[in-house]
């Protein structure tokens, strides 16, 4: 998995849910922050890099890094996930832990131009 705060499974790009085909399968989503986990290490690197990207791969790798190392615990995340499919009436998102949290709150509160200006500031991405 992935860890990002722009895209999620089961989403289309206007946020809503996938359907089930009506089988009985219900869908949420749980949406982790920055997880303190040996992720950055378990990535699968390219064997050939391009050098038009050495910059952005560099920032990428330390904003990971970062991330990573001030982030929750992984308890915070299993432990959202047990409530989400316990849950007798299930809510659409599930944020897990601080970072997530305040980034659900900026996504529900923000025109998305200036949620998306905030999360490429944060992510270090070019303007």
């Amino acid at each position: 998995m992935h860890y990002t705060h722009e895209t999620h499974p089961g989403e289309s790009p206007d946020g809503a849910l996938q359907s089930s085909g009506g089988v009985g399968v219900r869908v949420v989503l749980v949406e982790p922050g920055p997880t303190s986990t040996p992720f950055d290490a378990a990535m699968v690197r390219p064997d050939v890099l391009m050098p038009a990207y050495a910059q952005q791969r560099e920032t990428f790798a330390e904003v990971m890094a970062d991330s990573i190392k001030d982030g929750d615990d992984p308890a915070t995340v299993a432990k959202v996930i047990v409530a989400a499919v316990t849950d007798a009436k299930p809510r659409l998102r599930y944020p897990a832990g601080v970072t997530a949290g305040r980034v659900s709150a900026l996504r529900r509160f923000t025109p998305a131009r200036v949620f998306d200006k905030q999360i490429r500031r944060l992510n270090r991405f070019a303007a």
